[in-house]
């Protein structure tokens, strides 16, 4: 490899680790926000999956790895130190294969997946009220902004003692339709209904989830893909600055 072409690879490959830096540094983000979000769907499960709470401690530990890989990136290429390299080559592939790995145990077990969602929403639902606000908080906000009620539909609801024991006319607050239903009354709780029929929303939260997740399908696949592409063009250009560096090395030696 001449000159040039090692000078280039250099500064792709710095450029590269730049990027990794921009990667690491979100995925790090989303596993903090999934840890710490109090307002959206993950709250929702948090308390209940196991499988969420190891995925955003992974995806924290992928970001922190990513980030130290771009630093030795950086330093491996911009000076030229084959052991970096190497060690960053390494921890590359290692990532890729546990993207792809994570990718193929997802595809597999959506339906788990989908099961075990709709077993912990049921549970939220069926002991609404209960000790836990900050998941019913999330669940209320849900409901309230996508404009959804229960999981498959507001028959989840008739599963709640309280509306089932109570002598009133209950039903979610969060669920509340605004368009035929007083604006005044609460966002959270149950609420007094004038008649048998709810002035609620009829569908389901989990066909908006999906729906949202059909939508931006196309997006998520396509990072993935990105990602992926640009892995495999930093362990192409690694490797063979790894071995280029090797054989001037190997030409500086004085010879006897």
């Amino acid at each position: 490899m001449g000159k040039g072409c090692i000078t280039a690879s250099k500064y792709f490959l710095f450029l590269f680790n730049l990027l990794f830096f921009i990667f690491g540094a979100l995925f790090m983000g989303f596993g903090l926000w999934v840890l710490l979000d109090n307002q959206s769907f993950i709250v929702v499960l948090q308390d209940s999956s196991l499988p969420l709470k190891v995925g955003s401690y992974v995806l924290i530990g992928v970001g922190s790895l990513t980030l130290l890989m771009g630093f030795l990136g950086c330093l491996g290429a911009i000076y030229e130190i084959r052991c970096l390299l190497a060690l960053y080559f390494s921890c590359l592939l290692l990532v890729l294969l546990a993207q792809v790995a994570t990718a193929v145990l997802i595809y597999f077990q959506r339906d788990v997946l989908r099961s075990e969602m709709t077993n912990i929403v049921t549970k939220l639902v069926e002991h609404y009220p209960g000790e836990n606000k900050t998941t019913e908080q999330a669940w209320d906000y849900i409901q309230r902004t996508v404009q959804c009620c229960g999981w498959t539909g507001s028959v989840d609801w008739i599963q709640n003692p309280v509306v089932v024991n109570s002598s009133l006319m209950l039903y979610p607050c969060s669920c509340r339709n605004t368009s035929t239903a007083d604006n005044n009354a609460t966002d959270s709780g149950f609420c007094e209904a004038k008649s048998p029929d709810w002035p609620i929303y009829e569908q389901g939260c989990m066909l908006s989830v999906e729906s949202w997740l059909f939508t931006n399908y196309g997006v998520i696949l396509g990072v993935c893909l990105g990602v992926a592409v640009i892995e495999l063009l930093a362990m192409i250009l690694s490797m063979g600055l790894c071995k280029s560096v090797h054989q001037e090395e190997y030409t500086k030696v004085p010879r006897y």
